[in-house]
């Protein structure tokens, strides 16, 4: 009893010492992207579209991507409605970004051409298809690594270089919780989330001193079309696992995200249960000051062992659904 009470004074200590850090240290003004370009990928629905609309609300001109332009319409409409100023500008572009990378800088060049250099890029196409490891297509995966990796990669590529010779710029890179950890049939898409979790880390290492600020977001799973497109594939196990967390709303994480964005802050979450689990999964994450990283000093090791009874509880999950799964089997044979 005296072990579990140390840990919940510690936890407790490391909670409220976290509150002040981020109440009286971590406060930093945020940019400004009141007349600058934002370009926003995904930005059709779901979170991509929100995100459009607060970067409008904040006076930004705005260019979103995707593919349907029926659903790019409709933003632009959406975004005219909202207008803050009467100079404001938005347009949107049907492409594949996850396609040839010429053809994305091609067309990249053209949206700058109209409305200036892209100082804000924030990157959220993305998909998921669920599935056992081995259940999942080929084509599946190479779909998912084109949407989800080089969608991002091609457009990030292209700006970059462009943002460092500026010494300004906004790059965001819209992961998920599944950077952090494995889970059960989210293998082939967690992998491209890894994938863009290091590229970001990488970018935000090499950038910082060029002005180019880096933000990972990781979104829980989000109230948008996209995750009920996802549930279609999920295996019963995967939906246990990760439905404890309840549903976030679009425009709730697309304000956070954006806010962590133009303060500069590298990751970006919402949420106690994705706070745990990302530091928990970050520990070399490059977390911003002193006082954060002296916090996950004190507060990681109680934490350790809530990852312990983690993995106890998911691992509990999967072998009571192999037992479901061959009890319903043998029951099906004897009815034979």
């Amino acid at each position: 009893m005296e072990l579990s009470w140390e840990i919940v004074l510690c936890v407790g200590i490391a909670v409220l010492v976290h509150v002040l850090v981020y109440l009286f240290v971590m406060a930093k003004k945020p940019r400004s992207i009141v007349g600058r370009h934002v370009v926003v990928t995904g930005g059709s629905k779901g979170i991509g579209l929100c995100l459009a609309v607060e970067c409008a609300m904040k006076g930004a001109n705005v260019t979103v991507i995707a593919r349907d332009e029926k659903m790019l319409s409709g933003a632009v409409a959406l975004m005219e409605v909202i207008r803050q100023r009467p100079d404001q500008k938005f347009q949107y572009r049907s492409l594949d970004i996850g396609g040839d990378y010429d053809q994305v800088a091609k067309v990249l060049g053209e949206i700058e051409d109209n409305f200036g250099p892209i100082y804000t890029l924030i990157n959220c196409a993305g998909m998921a298809i669920c599935g056992v490891f081995e259940e999942v297509s080929v084509q599946d995966v190479h779909k998912l690594m084109n949407v989800n990796f080089f969608g991002t990669y091609n457009c990030t590529r292209y700006v970059l270089p462009k943002m460092k010779k500026a010494g300004d710029g906004i790059i965001v890179i819209t992961a998920s919780q599944a950077a952090m950890f494995g889970i059960y049939g989210y293998g082939p898409y967690s992998a491209t989330k890894y994938a863009l979790r290091a590229m970001a880390e990488t970018i935000a290492m090499e950038s910082r001193e060029h002005g180019v600020s880096v933000t990972l977001a990781m979104p829980c799973d989000t109230n948008t079309p996209g995750f009920e497109e996802e549930e279609k594939s999920k295996p019963r196990e995967t939906k246990i696992i990760s439905g404890g967390g309840g549903l976030i709303e679009p425009e709730v994480m697309a304000k956070a995200i954006l806010k962590d964005a133009l303060k500069g802050k590298f990751t970006s979450t919402v949420g106690a249960e994705s706070w745990l689990i990302t530091t928990l999964g970050g520990a070399l994450l490059p977390w911003d000051g002193f006082f954060t990283n002296l916090l996950h000093a004190i507060v990681l090791g109680p934490l350790r062992l809530v990852s312990y009874v983690l993995h106890m509880y998911f691992n509990s999950v999967i072998r009571k659904c192999a037992r479901e799964d061959k009890a319903k089997a043998a029951s099906e044979v004897e009815s034979k």
